[in-house]
C-alpha cells in the first residue's frame, strides 16, 4: 500500500474554482499572481477553453510558457489561447493588466511550470523575475507580442497545429510577430520546406540541421533561403547525394549557388558537416 502526496492548498482551491468556470473568469482581475499558474495548469488538464481563453488576457506575466506544458502539439489548446492573444490585440492600447509579451510555443523551461506546482523549491517570486524577457533577433523585435516556435519539418507536410498558427498570425500582421530560431528538417520535399519558409522571418533562425538526404540540386534550392538567415549561428548538414550522371558544369552551379551564400553569413559560428563530397576541392569557397 502506497501513500500518496496529499494536494496543496493552491491546487485544491485551483479545483474547486474550475467547478464554477463563470466565477473564475469574473474573478481573475482580483486573483493573486500565485495562483494563476496552478490554475492555468488545472485549465489545460481538463481543457476549459473559455477559462485559458480569459486566463491569456490576464495573464500577470511577461512570458507564457505554453510549449513545455503541451509536450506535443495541441490544436484545441493553441486556438483557445490565440483566441485570448486576440482580446489582448483588439485593444488599442496596453491595458494595465496586458504584461504578457511572449507566449512561447517551444517544448524548454519546464521549471516555470514545476516551481508553481510546488515540484521544485523555489521562492515563486523570485522565479517570476529570474531572468530577463527573451528577444528576437529578427525585425519582429519591436512588435509587443511574439511567439517563439521551433520547426522540426518531420513529416510530408506541415501539420494542421502549425498551419493554424501561421494563418492566424498572418491576418494578424503588424500586430505581432512569430519567430522562429531553430530550424530542423528530417524528412519533407523542398517544395513544401519553400512553403513552410515562407511563413517565418528567416531573419530570425539562429540554428538550422538538415538531417536528410538531399541531390545537389535540392541543396542548391535551398540555398536561396539559407542565404536570408543573416543571425544563423549554426549550420548542420548531412548526406548530400551527387548524382554521376551530373554534368562537371552544371555540379559547379550547384556548388556555387550553395557556398556563395556564406559570404551573407556574418553570424555563423559553427558549421557541422557529414557527407558532403561535394565540396572536395571547395571549401575554399565556403570558407573564404
Amino acid at each position: 500500500m502506497s501513500l500518496q502526496t496529499p494536494p496543496r492548498l493552491l491546487e485544491l482551491a485551483g479545483q474547486s474554482l474550475l467547478e464554477k468556470e463563470a466565477m473564475v473568469i469574473s474573478a481573475l482581475k482580483e486573483l493573486p499572481v500565485e495562483l494563476f499558474p496552478p490554475l492555468f495548469m488545472e485549465a489545460f488538464t481538463r481543457r476549459r477553453s473559455e477559462t485559458l481563453k480569459a486566463m491569456v488576457q490576464a495573464w500577470p506575466f511577461p512570458r507564457l510558457p505554453l510549449g513545455s506544458l503541451m509536450k506535443t502539439p495541441q490544436l484545441e489548446i493553441l486556438k483557445a489561447v490565440l483566441d485570448g492573444l486576440d482580446g489582448l490585440l483588439s485593444q488599442n492600447i496596453h491595458s494595465r493588466r496586458w504584461k504578457l509579451q511572449v507566449l512561447d510555443l517551444r517544448n524548454v523551461d519546464q521549471n516555470f511550470w514545476s516551481v508553481w506546482s510546488g515540484a521544485t523549491v523555489c521562492s515563486p517570486k523570485a522565479m517570476s523575475r529570474r531572468k530577463p524577457v527573451e528577444d528576437c533577433p529578427g525585425r519582429g523585435r519591436q512588435q509587443p507580442l511574439k511567439v517563439f516556435i521551433d520547426l522540426h519539418l518531420k513529416e510530408r507536410t506541415l501539420d494542421e497545429f502549425f498551419i493554424f498558427l501561421f494563418l492566424w498570425a498572418k491576418l494578424r500582421k503588424g500586430l505581432l510577430h512569430i519567430c522562429c530560431k531553430n530550424l530542423k528538417i528530417f524528412a519533407m520535399s523542398i517544395k513544401n520546406i519553400r512553403k513552410a519558409l515562407k511563413l517565418v522571418d528567416l531573419d530570425c533562425i539562429q540554428e538550422v540541421e538538415v538531417n536528410y538526404t538531399w541531390t545537389l540540386s535540392t541543396l542548391a534550392r535551398f540555398a536561396p533561403y539559407l542565404g536570408q538567415m543573416r543571425n544563423l549561428h549554426k549550420f548542420a548538414l548531412s548526406h548530400i547525394y551527387v548524382s554521376p550522371y551530373i554534368s562537371p558544369e552544371k555540379k559547379e552551379e550547384f556548388v556555387a549557388q550553395f557556398t556563395s551564400k556564406f559570404l551573407k553569413l556574418d553570424h555563423l559560428q559553427k558549421l557541422d558537416m557529414d557527407s558532403v563530397p561535394f565540396l572536395e576541392g571547395h571549401l575554399d569557397q565556403l570558407l573564404r
